[in-house]
C-alpha cells in the first residue's frame, strides 16, 4: 500500500471507530469481497419480526420497496428516491388478507432513534455496470441511508463530491442511491460537506454549530453532529423535499432557525426568522409550515 493510501486508510480507521465507540453504530465490517445491495434484506427482516410484525406483512412491505426502488425502463433515480422516501417516511400500508383493514409497516421507528439498528460498513463493493466502493456506507435496520467518500488531508474533499457524483451515474452504482439520503464526502482539514442525491458539487454544504470542538479535526466534529441518531433522523424525516426534480436537504441556519421556531409556537409565541439574500427563506417555510402542519392541532398555515 502506498504512503497516500495509508494516509487514508488512517483517516477511515479513525471514522469507523467514532461511529462505533461514540455514535454506537453497530459494525458490518469491512465488506470489500461482497456484491452488496442498498437494502439488507436479513438485517431489515430481523428488525421488522423484533418489531413483532407478521411474515405476510413482511413480505409485502419488501415487495414495495423493491417496486419503489426499481431503475428499469429509464426510469430517473430522482423518481425512485422519492418513492422509497414515501414509504420510510410515511410508512408501507397493506393489509395481510382480502377483508382485513390497512395496516401501516414503519421501515424506520422515528420517534425513537434508539430503537432502530444504526450499522455501519466500510469498503461496500457494489456491482453495476462498472464495480465501485465507496468507503463507509450508513445503514438504518438495514437500509443504506448514509455513504461517506474520504480522502487524506492533502487532497480537496471535491475529489470526494466529484466521486459520489461519478458513482450515481447509470455506467456505475445508480441503484444503490435509490435509498440514499444524505451523501457526504469529507477530509481532516476541511471537514464535512454534505448534499443528497444529485447534488451538484457547488451546493454541497457545511455545518456550522457554535460548540467547542472535541475532536481535533473538522471531519470528527463534523460527523459528530450530523450523523448522532437523533439528528441523523431528523434531517431525514424534517428536512428533506423533492422539488421540481431535484432533492435538497437544509442548511444548518434552516434547521436552527426552525427548532427556534417550533419552540416559539409551542409557548404560543410569534417571532421573526431574519434571512440574508439567497439563504433558503422558501424551503425554511416550507419545512417549518410541514411541521406545523403535523404537530400543532387545528393549525392553520
Amino acid at each position: 500500500m502506498s504512503e497516500v493510501g495509508q494516509r487514508e486508510r488512517v483517516t477511515q480507521d479513525r471514522v469507523v471507530q467514532l461511529f462505533i465507540n461514540d455514535l454506537d453504530y453497530r459494525y458490518l465490517g469491512n465488506l470489500h469481497d461482497l456484491n452488496n445491495k442498498n437494502i439488507r434484506e436479513q438485517d431489515l427482516k430481523a428488525w421488522l419480526k423484533k418489531r413483532g410484525i407478521s411474515d405476510v406483512l413482511i413480505q409485502k412491505a419488501f415487495r414495495q420497496l423493491d417496486i419503489a426502488s426499481a431503475l428499469g425502463e429509464g426510469r430517473k433515480l430522482y423518481y425512485a428516491n422519492k418513492d422509497v422516501y414515501e414509504l420510510l417516511r410515511y410508512g408501507v400500508k397493506d393489509k395481510e388478507g382480502q377483508g382485513e383493514q390497512k395496516q401501516t409497516v414503519w421501515l424506520i421507528d422515528w420517534q425513537n432513534p434508539e430503537a432502530n439498528d444504526f450499522a455501519i460498513a466500510e469498503e461496500v463493493s457494489v456491482q453495476g455496470e462498472y464495480k465501485k466502493r465507496p468507503d463507509v456506507v450508513l445503514y438504518v435496520n438495514g437500509i443504506a441511508l448514509g455513504v461517506i467518500e474520504l480522502k487524506r488531508s492533502t487532497v480537496g474533499l471535491t475529489e470526494g463530491i466529484r466521486q459520489n457524483l461519478d458513482n450515481q451515474k447509470k455506467d456505475f452504482i445508480r441503484d444503490f442511491f435509490t435509498t440514499m439520503q444524505l451523501v457526504m464526502a469529507g477530509n481532516d482539514t476541511q471537514g464535512l460537506r454534505y448534499g443528497t442525491i444529485e447534488t451538484a458539487e457547488k451546493y454541497y454544504l457545511e455545518w456550522k454549530e457554535e460548540l467547542e470542538n472535541p475532536y481535533s479535526n473538522k471531519l470528527d466534529f463534523h460527523l459528530s453532529r450530523i450523523c448522532n441518531k437523533e439528528r441523523f433522523l431528523q434531517l431525514v424525516h424534517d428536512f428533506i423535499v423533492y422539488d421540481a426534480g431535484i432533492k435538497k436537504t437544509c442548511r444548518h441556519n434552516q434547521f436552527f432557525g426552525i427548532e427556534a421556531a417550533k419552540q416559539r409556537i409551542e409557548n404560543r409565541e410569534g417571532g421573526i426568522i431574519w434571512h440574508t439574500q439567497g439563504s433558503g427563506k422558501s424551503l425554511t417555510m416550507v419545512w417549518l409550515a410541514k411541521w406545523i402542519r403535523e404537530n400543532v392541532p387545528d393549525s392553520r398555515v
